[in-house]
């Protein structure tokens, strides 16, 4: 980890950053602007505020400014210190104790202790929340999280513990190397008991809500827009410079473009695809693409006919032609994806996998045997419908995809679009035959794109594979990086064989940045981008 120490202890390892862990860093030169404000475009509404119960990368990135964890990640995607200042890992790896750091408050004042660590933790794995990120602390392999999130178990049983008000112990199962950068995921932030017990489902509203990062929330205005202040109860307010931040919920990629020109926003989410040669010669300076670590799938609900049948899934699969979907309908340096897991994932080599080497034409051929097989043809197509989220990318390649299935398949194929809150609402409930998904990386390890498809990962598919399971399990056990790996590549072989859902595309991550705007990182891999590391200049 970069800027870190690494100290031997008879307990194990404890791990302290020296310095500041985070702080909008301007470089020696640079006049700052008077007005330190800035408005992000967020593409569609936010579905929720609360950090225990998001899922989604629109959500994730309020929050992130709204609320702090444990741990956070600097500019570079580094794991760094936040709530926390240093923590143990025990010798056996199962023990990691984190110290958090003197005189933390949430943003009425009150003390933010241990005590809020584990009582978030126990929230998030009790089945009564409902949290749809409860699965994570099981991934995360937290002593009993699967028992509570399956209700086997009292949500008081969760190996979380305040040893004191400013000790907290995480028990796990197994040693888990990635546990700590797993922590940096918003879902296993703390929040603010007294709220939440107070206003149930209404404590994220403005006028009830308590946060403890370096924003507060002052106004939420439903597919419209989100205001956030300065917190000045924050650890590291004296670092912050941006003092005001402001989010636009913009579906149309078009009027978020539009209103970039006319300075209304600083940072787009996206931009539209027809647009980009135009804007990349207009404004060359202000287009940026980075490496990201996500994914683009279309992902099947296996309890759906006709889904149930695998030759019915790689024939969809096999039938759509990568190379013209990132060369001609994207065209930012995306890269076709036949596994799971994004080459920007650090330390992750990916297998051969036999249909990755085939032609277009002969994984043509493939998908129309493969459908013959199933007992579909001219008199008999395959019908279902495809859904995804409002949004013209989404669109245009849903229907490209409609055009390269018909041009080599019997099928009868139904577009849907849906509001971004109810698309999820709908993956959740397993409402849907065949989605667009997406998956970006909670941290930066193969694990977290792999643990979603494992029986108790999130999977909206509801894929179960035993052997998936074992090279995930084999995979955590694993006593070196490179077994580790070997492990990965084999759970990549075994979902390619099955198909549970249809890689597309490994994304990049295209923005359109206002020259003003310091401190904005196009390096880091994860999609995480902080108002506190940034600054406006005159």
């Amino acid at each position: 980890m970069q800027g870190m120490k690494v100290k031997a202890l008879a307990a194990g390892i404890s791990l302290l950053m020296s310095g500041a862990a985070y702080a909008a860093d301007v470089p020696a030169g640079v006049t700052l602007a008077e007005k330190q404000e800035i408005v992000w475009s967020l593409g569609g509404e936010v579905p929720t505020l609360d950090p225990t119960m998001t899922t989604d990368d629109s959500s994730s990135k309020v929050i992130s400014d709204l609320f702090d964890g444990l741990v956070s990640e600097d500019k570079e995607g580094n794991i760094i210190p936040a709530l926390a200042s240093h923590w143990d890992i025990s010798a056996d790896g199962k023990t990691v104790t984190f110290h958090l750091r003197d005189g933390l408050q949430w943003s009425n004042g009150e003390p933010l202790t241990a005590h809020d660590v584990e009582y978030s933790f126990k929230r998030n794995a009790d089945p009564a929340s409902a949290a749809p990120y409860s699965w994570y602390l099981g991934t995360a392999n937290i002593v009993n999280a699967v028992d509570i999130t399956d209700g086997k178990k009292d949500k008081e049983t969760l190996g979380v513990k305040a040893l004191d008000d400013n000790t907290v112990q995480f028990s796990l199962t197994q040693p888990t190397p990635y546990f700590v950068k797993m922590l940096s995921h918003p879902s296993t932030f703390p929040v603010y008991r007294k709220a939440v017990e107070k206003y149930g489902d209404n404590w994220i509203n403005p006028d009830h809500i308590v946060s403890s990062g370096a924003y507060t929330l002052t106004n939420w205005v439903v597919n419209e827009r989100i205001d956030l202040v300065r917190n000045p109860a924050y650890w590291n307010d004296a670092k912050t410079v941006i003092n005001k931040a402001a989010y636009l919920a913009i579906e149309n990629q078009t009027a978020e473009y539009n209103r970039y020109r006319t300075g209304e926003i600083d940072i787009t989410a996206t931009f539209p695809l027809e647009q980009y040669k135009h804007i990349k010669q207009e404004r060359p300076d202000e287009l940026l693409t980075m490496p990201s670590l996500a994914t683009y799938y279309y992902l099947f609900n296996l309890d759906k006919k006709p889904f149930d049948d695998v030759r019915v899934r790689k024939a969809l699969a096999y039938a759509i032609d990568r190379d013209v979907v990132t060369q001609f309908i994207l065209g930012q340096g995306q890269i076709p994806a036949y596994g799971v897991t994004p080459p920007a994932v650090a330390g992750f080599d990916a297998p051969e996998l036999p249909w990755a080497s085939l032609s277009q034409k002969e994984r043509n051929q493939k998908a129309q045997e493969l459908l013959k097989e199933a007992g579909y043809s001219k008199d008999n197509p395959l019908k279902f419908e495809l859904v995804y989220n409002t949004n013209e990318s989404h669109k245009k390649l849903a229907l490209a995809m409609l055009s390269m299935w018909k041009q080599s398949l019997p099928v009868e194929v139904d577009l849907a679009n849906q509001e971004w809150k109810t698309f999820l609402q709908k993956l959740a409930q397993k409402d849907f035959s065949l989605a667009r998904y997406a998956w970006v990386g909670d941290y930066n390890e193969a694990s977290t794109f792999l643990s979603y498809f494992e029986s108790k990962g999130m999977n909206y598919s509801r894929w179960a594979n035993q052997a998936y399971d074992k090279a995930m399990a084999d995979a955590l056990a694993a006593k070196s990086d490179k077994e580790r790996n070997h492990f990965y590549q084999e759970a990549e072989r075994i979902f390619a064989e099955d198909m549970p859902a249809i890689p597309v595309y490994f994304y990049t991550k295209t923005v359109i940045k206002s020259p003003k705007v310091g401190g904005y990182s196009t390096t880091n891999a994860s999609a995480n981008r902080y108002t506190r590391d940034l600054y406006i200049m005159k």
